[in-house]
């Protein structure tokens, strides 16, 4: 079973979290993935649309890509009732000091 090249690309760039596209095309290159230039857009705008990767132009001719970074929203709500249920967890053994 191949690995579709989208989850490759994918990889490269999470690899080094920022490159050009100039560097990550010379680099799948280097691993013996020959992409057409099309192909290789249509990749970057699939990541884009899918909200994985960010794609900006440097020069002309040159483009940013970076990985998007999801920060994870913390409940408090969710995290004290974490809290709880791990204190009554503990208490529920008779005997056991801390």
């Amino acid at each position: 079973m191949t690995i579709p090249i989208r989850n490759t690309v994918f990889d490269k760039i999470k690899e080094v979290n920022r490159l050009t596209d100039v560097e990550l095309f010379k680099s799948l290159v280097k691993n013996g993935h020959v992409i057409a230039d099309d192909r290789f857009n249509k990749i970057l705008l699939d990541l884009e649309i899918l909200g994985l990767i960010t794609v900006s132009w440097i020069t002309k001719d040159e483009r940013r890509i970076e990985v998007v970074v999801v920060e994870k929203e913390v409940d408090k709500i969710e995290e004290q009732n974490k809290e709880t249920m791990e204190k009554d967890y503990e208490a529920s053994f008779p005997g056991v000091d801390k």
